[in-house]
Formats: structure tokens, C-alpha cells, sequence
């Protein structure tokens, strides 16, 4: 694990402490790309599947990780990031434990909200996330807008 990617967990851990009790664990940060990892055995529900809110909950902190990092990257740590809307699918169900994954979004849709960050010291950002099934199709699909306000 990279000291990024202990960072995160770290934080995650002690500032939202339902990802301790999901389980969940930073798999890697790399080339912008962030992987969280949630167990099924503490994510369970009725029908042996992961539950839908922890599913939820794995996407949202997905892309909040990825925020999280790259805004560290770029040398940003005096704002707050908060969801202001979600959008999730579930087309399959995830029968094992899950991975989140979020890429980054297009260069230009980064540069402009951190442009706007700097200059406004408010920006939105639109990120997807999404967790793959056992088969590495995509089981969730997550869309979600960002706010980084000081």
C-alpha cells in the first residue's frame, strides 16, 4: 500500500467512522486512478448479495477519496468537499467483495474546477465511480457532483 494511498485510509477511518464498520480499505491511488476495496461478509444483506447502501456508500467515497487526493496533489487543502447529488445504477449484483474504482475526469473539466476553486474559493466537479462484479463487468455505476467550498 503507498503512503498515499495509508493517508487516505487513515483520514476515511477516523473522519467517517462507518467505513471502519464496512470494512472498507484503500487498494491503491496510481495515476490518478483511486481503488477502494469493501468486503461482502460485513456489507451482507438477506439475499447473500452487498447492500445497496453500502454499495452507495463505496461509490460516494470513491470519488470523495479521488477529490480528496488530487486535491492534495495540487497543493489545495483549505476547502471542504461535499456530494451534492448522486446518481447510482445497479445492473448486476455484487456477490463477492467489491471493488470501487474512480478515474479522473477529462483534463479540462479538472482544470477549469480548479481554476474556479482558486479564483472563487467554490467549484463543482462531476465524477463517476463504479464497483465491478466478480466477472469484472460493472455491477454500479455512480455519478456524482462535487462541491469544494472553503
Amino acid at each position: 500500500m503507498s503512503r498515499d494511498s495509508r493517508y487516505l485510509e487513515a483520514i476515511l477511518h477516523h473522519d467517517i467512522p462507518l467505513t471502519r464498520a464496512m470494512g472498507l480499505r484503500v487498494e491503491h491511488w496510481e495515476n490518478h486512478e483511486l481503488r477502494l476495496k469493501v468486503p461482502l461478509q460485513a456489507n451482507i444483506n438477506h439475499k447473500s448479495s452487498m447492500f445497496g447502501g453500502s454499495l452507495y456508500c463505496a461509490s460516494v467515497l470513491a470519488g470523495w477519496g479521488w477529490l480528496h487526493l488530487r486535491l492534495r496533489e495540487a497543493g489545495i487543502e483549505d476547502g471542504h468537499i461535499v456530494i451534492q447529488e448522486g446518481q447510482i445504477d445497479y445492473p448486476l449484483p455484487v456477490v463477492d467483495d467489491a471493488t470501487a474504482i474512480c478515474a479522473a475526469p477529462a483534463d479540462d473539466a479538472w482544470n477549469r474546477f480548479e481554476a474556479i476553486y482558486r479564483r472563487r474559493g467554490r467549484s463543482r466537479l462531476t465524477l463517476n465511480s463504479r464497483i465491478l462484479a466478480a466477472d469484472g463487468r460493472d455491477a454500479v455505476r455512480f455519478t456524482g457532483q462535487f462541491v469544494l467550498h472553503k
